[in-house]
């Protein structure tokens, strides 16, 4: 799972192996300090993944020739090799989190896995494995607010600020527990462009600045999962940010 790899051995153990299972090569050399605080780090990522993904140590002072084909010019280096090709890269000693996420790329986590799969049980093993994975707390947060448990969504999904579709349904709860819910039922029928008129209008006369907030966090949710270039997104951007002004 974890070996020295030299020039002679990388066309075998990088390259061939990479078509088998993908090959993380971590560039380093015994003087560089960086390389001392990632290498342990990368490893202990590797081996959790219990297979799923191989590293590979090459010393560059020891093999000159590797580091300058793949043109390492500043150390530590980390290329991920997928079916013989470089698939990711970084330069830096990363923290474990940023690892894990760059791990993520190559082969998703179990928890990742288990997010994908978005039936409820699924997703709350998901949260168990990776408390952090937003993806889950997503996919849990639509089936609670589906069943009007929304105290549970909100509970789980406030932990998710910096995700705008997770801060989105948070705020969905909020106006949903609240006098003005207006729009939440056209989210749920899977009706965008309805439920965004209707928050417009609920904006429009909304005096309290709270809700006002939540139902901005709604709209701002939708235009994320529309994407930015979408049509509805684009007229409804604009639209809410002349109702703020």
């Amino acid at each position: 799972m974890i070996s020295d790899v030299s020039e002679q051995e990388f066309q075998a153990k990088v390259i061939e192996r990479s078509k088998q299972v993908p090959v993380v090569v971590d560039f380093w050399a015994e003087w560089c300090g960086p390389c001392r605080t990632l290498g342990p780090a990368i490893e202990d990522a590797v081996r959790k993944r219990n297979g799923e993904i191989e590293l590979a140590k090459v010393d560059t002072d020891r093999n000159p020739g590797i580091a300058q084909e793949y043109e390492i010019a500043s150390i530590p280096a980390v290329k991920a090799f997928k079916d013989g090709k470089v698939a990711a890269e970084f330069i830096g000693a990363i923290p474990p989190a940023r690892i894990e996420a760059f791990l993520n790329e190559i082969v998703p986590s179990e928890a990742d896995r288990l997010a994908e799969s978005g039936d409820e049980d699924s997703l709350r093993k998901a949260l168990e494995l990776d408390p952090r994975n937003a993806q889950a707390a997503i996919g849990l947060g639509r089936i609670l607010l589906a069943r009007g448990e929304g105290d549970q969504a909100l509970e789980m999904l406030k932990t998710f600020p910096h995700d705008f579709i997770a801060d989105g349904l948070a705020a969905r709860a909020q106006l949903s527990a609240s006098a003005n819910g207006s729009g939440t039922d056209e989210l749920q029928q899977g009706n965008p462009e309805e439920a965004l008129e209707q928050l417009q209008g609920a904006l429009g006369a909304e005096q309290d600045p709270d809700r006002k907030d939540q139902l901005r966090r709604v709209m701002v949710a939708i235009f994320t999962e529309l994407g930015a270039d979408h049509p509805l997104a684009r007229e409804h951007r604009r639209r809410l940010a002349a109702a703020l002004n």
